[in-house]
């Protein structure tokens, strides 16, 4: 079965490859296919946007997609950022600008309570989808530590392992990460997530003609 991950971002590609590599499942991105028309992430939560991206790229490609749209949402910024994680500090932010802009707003707060959120959107090209979610909670640390990972991870203090995503190894991380356990709930129910991905793909073919009829039928006169 082959899945379209709707990123072009070399990092989650990598993680989830080693998420699913369990399993019978190849997984392409963005990259491996030409220009595709972009899609407009206005939604105003993560499932909504996650949605939007599987089925728009479902429905480009013609073939089974996965998009996730995921966040980090801080209590004391009322939910900042939020499903503009990826671009708070203005459009086309590099990681580094956003996690500047994060702890300059939290520069003077005591609490520091924060979680990721995943949500996990698998859609065919007709629109249905299957829906999994996750969470991490921590806390956002006053410097960046660590140097792996990518976007928020080098302040994002994980409860778990008393250290920021950016100081985990990608198994570590891949064990308690919001997208690792959204993942998980996916991999529970992979025999189900084939099963109706192979039910779905097989409602979507265009119907054979019946050659039958044309036997059946006296063309002498035509």
């Amino acid at each position: 079965m082959m899945l379209v991950l709707a990123t072009s971002n070399k990092n989650k590609v990598k993680e989830f490859q080693k998420l699913v590599e369990d399993f019978s499942i190849e997984i392409k991105s963005l990259a491996d296919f030409g220009p595709l028309p972009p899609v407009i992430e206005d939604g105003e939560t993560f499932e909504e946007n996650a949605y939007k991206k599987a089925h728009h790229t479902a429905r480009v490609l013609g073939l089974p997609a996965l998009a996730d749209d995921s966040g980090l949402v801080v209590e004391a910024l009322k939910g900042a950022p939020g499903v503009y994680s990826a671009r708070y500090a203005g459009e086309g932010a590099t990681d580094e600008e956003n996690v500047d802009k994060l702890l300059g707003e939290m520069a003077d707060v005591d609490s520091r309570r924060a979680y990721f959120q995943c949500v996990l959107s698998i859609a065919v090209p007709s629109g249905p989808a299957l829906t999994y979610e996750g969470r991490c909670d921590g806390t956002i640390t006053k410097e960046k530590r660590g140097t792996s990972g990518f976007g928020y991870d080098p302040v994002f203090l994980c409860d778990t392992f008393k250290k920021t995503f950016a100081e985990l190894s990608m198994e570590e991380k891949n064990r308690v990460s919001h997208r690792g356990k959204a993942l998980q709930e996916m991999q529970d129910e992979m025999d189900k997530v084939l099963k109706w991905l192979e039910i779905r793909l097989e409602e979507e073919k265009p119907e054979k003609p019946d050659h039958n009829q044309f036997m059946d039928n006296d063309w002498s006169d035509q």
